[in-house]
């Protein structure tokens, strides 16, 4: 609409008032045989497009029918963000390494790094090799790669296993509190001790921080409240203390070290709230690729007595 219309009907409504129900439906009425008198009304791509381009410049009309034309928008990503990289790595290693090269581009780090370290090494580096001499990709050639993933890897993982049950059990008992965790893993392992080890596996916890890269470590400093980390701390092994201090500087890590000898006794559940805590924001930030979070575990399960 033009500016001179859009404040006439503005005025208008402002000064509707109320109107009767009957006077509201007669309206719907006349409307639809308006409607219908003159045709059917068709919606496609190319008449969407073409109403775009006369009220968006080329470029705004152009990015947004990149994002509503389906897998070719953000879509299909979001999805391959979501799938086990195992899986989506046995597909790709089958496919020429310029196509591996295009679609690790678009899905994010953290699942890229993993997908490369599971492919043979001479594979890896020439999937590299092509990343780094990619320049744009033709829209032409996105659309056959997106036509390929959708048609050949997502339809076969939707007839086949849909979910990996273990990963969305465990993503959900990280999400409990501490005491919630402990006691449905322990209810899980009286049913059954793989189940229960195969989720702890994959559950991201407070001793899974060393893990984390020195980067890493102080970039979660700079995000997590230093009382609450203090908590943590306090009932953490040297190892996982060490791992704080050394990414601290001399003077910082003393007055927290003192900060811990100065809280005396704590309850045991104050810790492993304040523990929980610091491993959710540690997975925020890994979410938002802001740090990264090695695939495997350097040390095995740890207890804490």
């Amino acid at each position: 609409m033009g500016t001179e219309e859009i404040r006439e009907l503005s005025s208008a409504m402002m000064n509707l008032g109320a109107v009767k129900s009957v006077a509201v439906e007669t309206t719907f009425v006349d409307f639809v045989n308006e409607i219908s008198s003159t045709g059917s009304l068709v919606g496609s791509m190319e008449t969407t497009e073409r109403l775009l381009s006369k009220v968006l410049s080329s470029d705004q009309a152009e990015g947004i029918m990149d994002e509503i034309r389906g897998p070719a928008g953000r879509t299909l990503w979001d999805k391959l963000g979501n799938v086990s990289e195992e899986m989506l790595a046995r597909f790709l290693k089958n496919e020429y390494p310029q196509t591996v090269a295009v679609v690790l581009s678009r899905i994010r780090p953290i699942n890229s790094s993993r997908i490369l370290a599971l492919f043979p090494e001479d594979f890896a580096i020439e999937v590299v090799m092509r990343m780094l001499k990619m320049e744009s990709v033709r829209k032409e050639i996105m659309e056959t790669v997106e036509e390929t993933l959708r048609h050949e890897f997502m339809s076969n993982l939707a007839r086949g296993k849909k979910y990996d049950t273990y990963e969305i059990v465990a993503e959900i008992y990280n999400n409990f509190d501490r005491a919630s965790e402990v006691k449905f893993l322990k209810s899980l392992e009286e049913r059954s001790v793989e189940a229960a080890e195969r989720i702890r596996s994959l559950m991201f916890t407070f001793e899974d921080l060393e893990r984390l890269d020195n980067s890493s470590i102080q970039t979660l400093l700079r995000s997590i409240d230093k009382n609450k980390l203090v908590l943590a701390l306090k009932g953490s092994s040297d190892v996982m203390k060490d791992l704080f201090f050394s990414n601290m500087s001399e003077r910082a890590a003393k007055l927290m070290e003192e900060d811990i000898k100065q809280l005396g006794l704590v309850r045991l559940r104050d810790v492993e709230d304040a523990q929980s805590a610091v491993a959710l924001i540690t997975k925020e930030l890994a979410a938002q690729n802001v740090i990264i979070i090695a695939n495997s575990k350097d040390a095995g399960d740890q207890l804490i007595g």
